[in-house]
């Protein structure tokens, strides 16, 4: 008789399967998280170098002082509580308040700056605190992820503020001629729909002013209502507006550096002052010739190439279109009056809006992909659109004098390529969304119902 024991391996139950399928993710997780950390360091010391405080400076003086943007902190505190309950929201939204009432009435007895919005901050802190102290497991991770949105939406403001900061430094000379010359294809819309902006005061230019103020705002009630069922459902989607928007935040300041440019209204315009090659926007059109780079102040940020307004309000318009009318309504009627409002106010050129809208939908692309995995069509949509702005950003600067000189052809040829992304971006997403919809299987055929017997 043989009394070997047998080697019998451990059942791997569906915990242990669960847990191993979450180790890739975990990882990934963790990779992203270290490389956010380091680019924030990045940036603080690139700032101290520059005599300034950097993002992660900034973001902690606001547990104390007054910080820059209240309303920006309630937005962070809003985009944490989608984990918490109703009665958990409701405590953590009580606890900020009051915090923010003893600060406010700290400050006015010392006379020091009045802002609110240090609560906020303070109950978004609390909430990792007790995260890692109370939580275990899934839960834990949730509400990790919770205040890391919160804080991260905070820090993209900080971060953006200090890129903006390091092009004006780093950046002497702009390309604002190259620009001025590739956009007389295009017929100069910016010099077109400032003068309309121009006869439409007062009305038009306050509600414009509005809506290129508060596409923060507007992205958040989007992204709040994407997340309305993280409580419940104790998971967050695989893929929501905020991450798109704070990864255009992320990557478009870094094409601010290979492209300075600072826009109509300061390198043609009154704000640009003695900067300016002259005072010609809106009413006179910029004169041709042969475009040069021109030196500028170290104060006006060079934010222009892409036109990241435009990339964010295609998102967001991308985005509310699974909600419902009314926000389908709001999420057209901000992209109109954005666009409209950055040619109008002289903030970008028309070249600026094709690049944004192109580099939205590839990150958008890319962020999709990412949350339902790659494959080949996504592989190619990503790769289409970043040639094509790679393609636009060459011919801005190396064949201005052409497409000035040949508008009927390099107008056209513009606004295919950027249409050519939008169409593949339409077929591609379509195709997601229709392999995504469960296929009702035909069921066990019904028995017959009993017929009535006839008398």
């Amino acid at each position: 008789m043989n009394t070997t024991p047998t080697r019998i391996s451990p059942r791997r139950g569906p915990g242990l399967l669960f847990a191993a399928s979450r180790r890739p993710r975990a990882v990934l997780w963790t990779a992203a998280g270290a490389v956010t950390l380091g680019f924030l360091l990045a940036l603080e010391v690139a700032a101290r170098h520059y005599g300034v405080r950097g993002p992660i400076t900034e973001q902690a003086r606001e547990v104390v002082f007054a910080p820059d943007s209240g309303p920006l902190l309630y937005a962070g505190l809003a985009l944490t509580m989608v984990v918490l309950t109703w009665r958990q929201r409701l405590v953590a939204a009580g606890a900020a308040v009051g915090i923010d009432l003893v600060f406010w009435l700290v400050r006015w007895v010392v006379g020091a700056d009045m802002n609110f919005g240090n609560g906020a901050l303070w109950v978004v802190l609390g909430c990792a605190v007790v995260a890692v102290t109370r939580r275990r497991g899934g839960e834990r991770a949730l509400l990790l992820k919770g205040t890391g949105l919160g804080l991260l939406l905070v820090a993209g403001h900080k971060t953006g503020d200090t890129w903006l900061l390091i092009t004006s430094q780093t950046r002497k000379a702009v390309l604002d001629p190259y620009v001025a010359t590739a956009d007389r294809a295009l017929g100069n819309p910016s010099w077109l729909v400032g003068r309309f902006v121009g006869a439409t005061e007062p009305v038009g230019d306050h509600v414009l002013h509005l809506v290129y103020g508060q596409l923060p705002l507007a992205a958040a009630l989007v992204g709040l209502y994407q997340l309305r069922h993280v409580a419940r459902e104790r998971r967050f989607p695989s893929h929501h507006l905020v991450r798109t928007f704070l990864v255009i935040g992320l990557l478009g300041p870094a094409v601010y550096m290979i492209f300075p440019v600072v826009g109509p209204v300061f390198a043609y315009g009154p704000d640009g002052g003695q900067w300016a090659v002259a005072d010609l926007w809106p009413h006179t059109l910029p004169p041709g010739g042969t475009p040069h780079p021109i030196p500028f102040d170290d104060i006006t940020p060079r934010n222009c190439m892409p036109s990241l307004h435009t990339a964010w309000a295609t998102t967001l318009f991308l985005h509310s279109r699974k909600g419902s009318g009314a926000m389908r309504f709001a999420g057209t009627f901000w992209l109109v009056a954005t666009l409209t409002a950055t040619l109008g106010f002289g903030y970008h050129y028309g070249a600026d809006l094709i690049a944004g809208v192109v580099f939205a939908l590839t990150v958008e692309a890319a962020m999709r992909a990412f949350a339902r995995g790659w494959d080949r069509a996504a592989l190619g949509l990503v790769a289409y659109g970043a040639a094509v702005f790679a393609a636009l950003l060459v011919s801005y600067r190396f064949l201005p004098v052409e497409m000035a000189e040949h508008p009927w052809a390099a107008g056209p040829l513009l606004l295919l390529a950027m249409g050519s992304v939008i169409l593949g971006f339409v077929r591609t997403t379509r195709r997601w969304e229709a392999e995504a919809v469960p296929v009702r299987q035909p069921g066990p055929p019904r028995p017959a119902e009993p017929q009535p017997e006839l008398v």
